[in-house]
């Protein structure tokens, strides 16, 4: 499937129980938001934290949106202005993809960070995808459009027959010392890039869920 529409090729980990670093697969179904003029059956139900806009003129199912919040007190502290959306139109059932859009800003400027869906907004994450990459600017502002299945987005080991949900959204640093102006030269460097090194998590989607 066409999976990211950024300037690094895509790459794809999980993070987290050994278990579940066997296979990774993405999938997605329909997602339908819309309802007959003359029914009073209620349509499908949506995660209670997504936001969700007016559905449109269209049978297409409305975006999610998504507001992301700064992971730890000390990168809030560091960054007091940071911000971020995530906005996802659902698109799968008609062209086989959906549309993730995240828009940033208050970030470190000129800063490489990396996305991922994963299982846990937060620490120890579960398992993840890397769905691609964002650079800030010199004001610390960034956007990026991935296209790939977001809706039911899934990792799963075939050998153990695990599957877990990937509902959450978060970003790291991709280059470890790129957080050390914050949390110190001996902040953790985990895994969370295509080289196996980066910093920490700068912002996710705590308790805010994907469809």
């Amino acid at each position: 499937m066409s999976m990211f529409n950024t300037s690094r090729p895509p790459r794809r980990y999980l993070v987290g129980a050994p278990a579940l670093a066997a296979s990774a697969l993405l999938g997605g179904t329909a997602y339908a938001n819309a309802q007959p003029a003359a029914s009073p059956a209620a349509s499908p139900a949506v995660s209670p934290t997504a936001s969700v806009a007016a559905a449109p003129a269209s049978n297409n199912p409305a975006p999610v949106k998504l507001q992301l919040q700064t992971s730890s007190p000390q990168l809030a502290a560091c960054f007091p202005h940071a911000k971020s959306t995530v906005t996802v139109d659902l698109t799968t059932d008609a062209v086989g993809k959906d549309k993730f859009h995240l828009a940033a800003s208050g970030l470190k400027p000129n800063t490489d960070f990396t996305v991922f869906l994963i299982e846990k907004a937060g620490a120890p994450f579960g398992a993840v995808e890397y769905i691609g990459d964002f650079t800030t600017d010199s004001y610390g502002k960034a956007a990026n459009t991935f296209r790939l299945i977001v809706e039911e987005a899934f990792a799963f080991n075939n050998e153990t027959q695990v599957r877990k949900e990937l509902n959450s959204v978060g970003f790291w640093f991709a280059d470890p010392k790129d957080d050390d102006g914050c949390l110190g030269a001996a902040s953790p460097v985990t895994q969370f890039d295509g080289d196996a090194s980066a910093g920490v998590q700068m912002m996710n989607s705590g308790v805010h869920y994907l469809p």
